[in-house]
């Protein structure tokens, strides 16, 4: 249960989200809001761990987190995708000490208990003098993700066996996740391992940046306009669209900046515009059509960037496809881990200009990853302290100037132009209405009880 003090800090947020959209800075780096949001959000929400293509021959395995549980998911002998607890069933030693490879088996080095790649325990060192043969090794196989699923080569993991589904988790985010995931024949692969780097800082800084937040680019990223290593406006990110869809998911969706042309679908190669042309819905092509660059987040911590940049100052812009994953390692502390995906089907000219465009500003070295990075370390250094806690934070952006767009093809919640709080405000009140409403009720369908929902609305109000 949620201290009393949390709570009345976490409902009186949700009053402040909607009605004066503020945010109660609390929430950022606070241990005990960390250890509730581990089962609240994380216990509940369906996360991000892998693509299929890393995993794409029998016996294949990383290793990956939902929050501080560790989890093998791996292709098993008859190529489904499994994803097992990382933990002997015997003492709870980690049985897969790699964070990637190919296996038939994992053995745990405490004692020596055997587990094939389906997750069975298939062998038990001197079963007979120690158990007398009688140890049932079908009870004793690797606790298994409660829910497992994939959408379009993303593989998601729940920890809740009675979440809604996966399909309906997403939601409305589908559509424009297909429009990054689903745009050629043969599909995406990731490219090498993902870069890993841990950084002193709040998880939840990295999704609202990817979520929502355009107008930081006017000042953290100024440099890299007078580099040349972004469009010449230093306003560049304010010509788009600002969209939200339910369970806490945003994007944003940017073009050029007015009088700049730029190549259509993001200058991909020809063979790649045709079939994406054939694959996505005409809607999904009039969004696409005109993007220079698009960024968004899956709630909780998976985040993407699809962006049109040069790798120095002299090249043109060539697009990249990275995925971010904000894994937490405690209320200051998290591991980004940063994906390279790019199509099969691409030429490998364009394999090559694209990866050198993710590394020079997007890679755990890259120019723009650096000013971010920085700026996340300050913000939860600055709220741990106990007055700092007491502040609100302005979510006010867009307030008063403009409404939601109409003439929007696309589904969701839609403002004409990418300076705006609407999807961080999204993002926030949905992580806030986990962390008040305790996990037991819930309906058949995963999502929280109609009664318990009512309660947590009553609370609110008092």
């Amino acid at each position: 249960m949620l201290r009393d003090e949390l709570r009345q800090i976490l409902e009186q947020g949700l009053r402040d989200v909607e009605a004066d959209w503020t945010v109660p800075a609390a929430i950022i780096n606070d241990p005990e809001m960390h250890d509730a949001e581990r089962e609240r959000v994380f216990g509940r929400s369906w996360v991000f761990l892998a693509h299929e293509s890393e995993i794409s021959e029998r016996g294949d395995y990383v290793v990956r987190y939902i929050s501080e549980d560790q989890f093998i998911v791996c292709r098993d002998e008859d190529g489904e995708v499994r994803g097992h607890l990382n933990s002997c069933r015997h003492r709870g030693m980690q049985v897969c000490r790699a964070e990637m490879g190919n296996t038939s088996h994992f053995r745990c080095p405490y004692h020596g208990w055997t587990y094939n790649n389906k997750g069975s325990l298939v062998g038990v060192p001197a079963g007979r003098e120690a158990y007398g043969n009688k140890l049932d090794k079908s009870l004793w196989q690797l606790k298994p993700v409660p829910k497992l699923d994939t959408y379009k080569g993303l593989i998601f993991g729940c920890l809740d066996p009675e979440a809604q589904s996966l399909e309906d988790y997403l939601g409305d985010m589908k559509f424009y996740l297909d429009i990054v995931l689903d745009r050629s024949d043969a599909g995406l692969e990731v490219v090498g391992a993902p870069q890993r780097w841990v950084v002193d800082a709040n998880w939840k800084l990295g999704a609202d940046n990817f979520v929502g937040d355009a107008y930081h680019t006017m000042m953290t990223h100024r440099s890299m306009v007078e580099l040349g290593l972004a469009p010449p406006d230093p306003k560049f990110a304010l010509y788009g669209e600002h969209v939200h869809t339910e369970n806490g998911h945003g994007l944003g969706i940017i073009g050029p900046p007015p009088g700049m042309p730029l190549p259509e679908f993001l200058g991909m190669p020809e063979n790649i515009v045709e079939q994406l042309q054939r694959r996505l819905s005409p809607e999904q092509v009039e969004v696409f059509r005109p993007v220079a660059f698009i960024h968004g987040t899956v709630f909780p911590n998976l985040s993407i960037g699809n962006f049109l940049m040069s790798k120095d100052h002299v090249s043109p812009p060539t697009s990249f496809l990275t995925l971010r994953l904000w894994h937490p390692l405690g209320p200051d502390k998290m591991e980004i881990m940063s994906f390279f995906l790019i199509e099969k089907e691409a030429p490998d000219w364009y394999k090559e200009e694209s990866y050198q465009a993710y590394v020079r500003t997007f890679g755990i070295s890259g120019a723009f990853e650096q000013d971010d990075a920085e700026n996340w370390r300050s913000i939860t250094r600055v709220l741990g302290a106990q007055y700092a806690k007491t502040m609100e934070l302005n979510y006010q952006m867009g307030r008063g100037v403009y409404e939601p767009d109409p003439d929007w093809p696309g589904p969701g919640k839609a403002f004409p132009m990418d300076y705006a709080e609407a999807n961080q405000r999204n993002f926030m009140e949905y992580w806030m209405q986990l962390m008040v409403t305790d996990p037991a009720p819930r309906s058949g369908n995963g999502k929280v009880s109609d009664d318990a929902a009512a309660e947590t609305l009553a609370r609110a109000e008092a």
